[in-house]
């Protein structure tokens, strides 16, 4: 293997190097996966790829959107709600390590990738048992058991979370950070020149409030609940409500200039520039993103994302002062005092950025090749 890279590396008429890589069912497997491919892509314009996804989910639509070629598997997980459902799972289990293997021996990849998802599983079972490198990029701090499984057998794993060697072997782990957009490193401008962009006032503070594209309701009531406060205070919000509730929101609710309220936040690097404080869901790159924000954060975590794992995510942070969390469960109690906390208290939002830092990996993706790259070698 090292002579194949350094022949693609360095002869004058290299081979293409090919890889395979392998991560879907949310958004949070699918983006690390895809900007791990354009950095190779980058580094390799010739570099073939082949994505390896589960039929029915999002990475068959959003994979070929970002221009690379997949291929789905029948697999599905393990559903707790509904136990009558999973009888067909060891034939949907065999049947896609049957397709995976005879993809996987089609294709002749150099190497693996895969960052978690159903059907990331079989991918890299097979991957690495036909003795191809893999390695695994594990976005949360409590990991997804196919990340786990896969992670004994990877040359590397790649973590957005430190001490992560209680969920794999030791020597392999690197903390690297989340791979994400780029544009919001680049892009990311003055605070009050983004307030005046948005149309606010660059003196008064602003919160951004985000809960993903389909919208948080809990955010969504939380902010109706303490508009008025809101507004007695004279805090500027920057209100993303996602596509649920905009509709209702929009019409229903008489708001003054400095509540903007949207269903969706395209700009996002002046978005993020604009805000004193973020308000957000707890996912992984979410998390990343307001890393490299370094915007102080109040963090209340989906309840229901599996094994909890958003919790978990906040923990870590708040653990090092880095955010403030308030469960789902607590909105009516904690909300407003919590978010007040920080809002009125400049020394507590500097030591939040400041703590921040430690989670900021702008270069997550460049970071990833490299160290995969040396691996090879």
């Amino acid at each position: 293997m090292s002579n194949n890279l350094e022949q693609k590396t360095s002869s004058q008429k290299p081979k293409a190097i090919r890889v395979l890589m392998s991560g879907g069912g949310t958004g949070g497997h699918i983006f690390p996966a895809v900007a791990i491919a354009q950095e190779i892509k980058k580094r390799f314009p010739d570099a073939e790829f082949l994505f390896i996804g589960a039929n029915g989910k999002m990475e068959m639509e959003k994979v070929p959107q970002a221009g690379f070629k997949i291929i789905g598997l029948n697999i599905a997980g393990f559903d707790r709600g509904n136990l009558l459902k999973n009888i067909g799972l060891p034939f949907k289990l065999i049947s896609s390590l049957i397709k995976a293997k005879k993809a996987i021996k089609e294709f002749k990849p150099d190497f693996a990738v895969g960052t978690g998802g159903f059907a990331s599983g079989p991918a890299l079972f097979i991957a690495a048992k036909m003795g191809i490198p893999t390695f695994i990029q594990e976005q949360n701090s409590l990991p997804g058991k196919t990340n786990i499984f896969n992670g004994k057998k990877a040359r590397a794993v790649f973590t957005a979370y430190p001490e992560m060697e209680k969920f794999f072997p030791n020597s392999k782990v690197h903390f690297l950070g989340n791979p994400i957009r780029e544009n919001l490193i680049t892009d990311l401008i003055d605070s009050g020149l983004a307030k005046e962009k948005l149309g606010l006032e660059k003196d008064k503070l602003t919160i951004l409030s985000v809960g993903g594209s389909l919208g948080s309701r809990t955010l969504n009531n939380g902010w109706k609940e303490n508009l008025e406060k809101l507004k007695e205070k004279g805090y500027q919000l920057i209100w993303q409500t996602g596509k649920l509730d905009f509709a209702e929101i929009s019409s229903s609710i008489q708001h003054p200039a400095s509540i903007q309220i949207k269903e969706f936040i395209s700009d996002m690097a002046t978005a993020y520039s604009a805000a004193d404080v973020i308000v957000s869901r707890a996912g992984a790159i979410a998390i990343s993103e307001l890393a490299v924000a370094k915007k102080p954060v109040l963090l209340v975590p989906f309840p229901f994302a599996a094994e909890d794992h958003q919790t978990k995510n906040a923990m870590t942070l708040v653990e090092k002062n880095a955010a403030r969390m308030v469960k789902d469960t607590e909105m009516k109690e904690k909300f407003w005092n919590t978010l007040s906390e920080i809002c009125e208290n400049e020394t507590v939002r500097k030591e939040m950025s400041q703590n921040l830092k430690f989670f900021a990996k702008p270069k997550a993706s460049e970071d990833i090749v490299n160290e995969i790259i040396k691996e090879l070698k």
